[in-house]
């Protein structure tokens, strides 16, 4: 008989980017294996901060479908959506969508049991509705951390209360203490995760369709569908547009680039920061910048391929705290990825091994601006190269899921 595995998420297919993406696509993989898989979740929002339809015209608070034949069962639950997020507003979201999991799992727990529980935080939290169903139905607990969310929230000053962020850590490490298997994206993240738990922390990484994600021949072709000319030069940010990715930085390149007319910058995605990056664009009066709508999943592809460069931005305090998703889809269509991160971040170090990349530091303007200049000067062809072979050999699904199916799924005692 197959084991049954339950994932508690607040993030979940059909969202298109983030741990929502990865949190679909991985209970996919198992159902597709055969599982027996079940999901609470919240309502998909992101990127949008916005409950997105067919959804946001259901009238029930709790929801539940079927996919994958049946094998996987998803359970919605409602939770409060900020429209403009901040540190307070994400508490608000967090909690709501905690008390309503809540509820959805005191359902589950008389059931059928589940062999297995993962929870992905962020939400940090969820962990303690896992230890719950650990104590009462004996199951293995799985904690995947794919952002070290307190930290995250504390150095870009989200939370600014010493006294809350301690409560915090000290609930984190009892929750680390319970679980059975812990793992994380990275290894600067794993040691950050290693100094709180004795459990050995397990490597995980974000992965990504090595098949549908391919580098294209006629990278001219497709600017001229997008747009653009031939001789245009694309700067593409592609993602969440939030606060902590520090996106003001190329508005700055972009103005201090005006000598160079053939370089289009363009910002696709959707966040609550993209009207203020909008009409800071236009105040600048920057010509050279074109926002565009999240990009439909059948063109994404072609869209990725229509890029000279692929920028990555962070801000230098999050550098080691948020290993960014966006990178695995950039590697695997071979593109040329400007990257801010400084020397001591794991992002860099493993950049700069396997010469993947362009790396410039956090939160200068004028290296940003340099690095973009060298990255359209200079034949880049080895370093594209590179970045695929990385994505084939190290960031396939299906060599990420296999091993994760080996140490959690099947080491858990049934």
């Amino acid at each position: 008989m197959s084991k049954r595995i339950l994932l508690i998420g607040g993030n979940f297919a059909p969202e298109p980017t983030g741990i929502g993406k990865y949190n679909g696509e991985m209970m996919e993989w198992l159902a597709n294996k055969g599982y027996e898989c079940a999901v609470i979740t919240s309502y998909p929002y992101y990127p949008q901060w916005k409950v997105q339809e067919p959804y946001s015209s259901h009238k029930s608070w709790y929801r539940k479908e079927e996919m994958n034949g049946g094998r996987l069962k998803v359970h919605r639950c409602p939770q409060y959506v900020p429209s403009e997020p901040s540190g307070k507003k994400r508490m608000m979201l967090e909690a709501s969508f905690a008390c309503s999991a809540l509820v959805k799992l005191l359902q589950l727990i008389p059931k059928k049991r589940f062999d297995v529980v993962i929870v992905v935080a962020p939400s940090f939290h969820l962990g303690l509705l896992a230890l719950l169903y650990k104590k009462m139905r004996k199951a293995a607990f799985h904690y995947h951390i794919q952002d070290l969310q307190i930290e995250a929230a504390r150095d870009l000053d989200m939370i600014r209360s010493p006294r809350l962020i301690s409560m915090m850590l000290r609930l984190e490490r009892y929750i680390l203490k319970g679980a059975d298997h812990v793992s994380s994206i990275s290894d600067g993240m794993m040691q950050k995760i290693a100094g709180k738990t004795a459990a050995r922390v397990k490597y995980f990484p974000n992965w990504v369709d090595v098949e549908r994600f391919r580098p294209l021949p006629d990278r001219h072709q497709i600017k001229a569908a997008y747009g653009f000319s031939p001789a245009d030069r694309i700067v593409l940010y592609s993602g969440a547009i939030g606060e902590k990715q520090g996106l003001e930085a190329i508005l700055h390149a972009a103005r201090m680039m005006a000598d160079m007319p053939q370089a289009k910058f363009v910002i696709c995605g959707s966040g609550p920061y993209r009207e203020k990056l909008q009409l800071r664009a236009a105040e600048l009066d920057l010509r050279q910048v074109y926002f565009l709508p999240l990009q439909p999943a059948a063109s994404f592809n072609e869209f990725l391929n229509m890029a000279d460069v692929h920028l990555v931005i962070q801000k230098a305090n999050a550098s080691d705290l948020v290993m960014p998703s966006k990178l695995t889809t950039i590697l695997s269509v071979g593109g040329l990825a400007v990257i801010t991160a400084n020397p001591s971040s794991t992002l860099h170090q493993l950049v700069t091994k396997y010469q993947m990349g362009m790396l410039v530091e956090a939160e200068n303007a004028n290296a940003l601006c340099e690095g973009i200049r060298l990255a359209l000067e200079q034949n880049t062809t080895a370093i594209r190269d590179n970045a695929r072979s990385y994505a084939v050999d190290h960031l396939s699904i299906a060599n990420v899921m296999e091993r994760f199916e080996e140490q959690i799924i099947n080491a858990a005692v049934c």
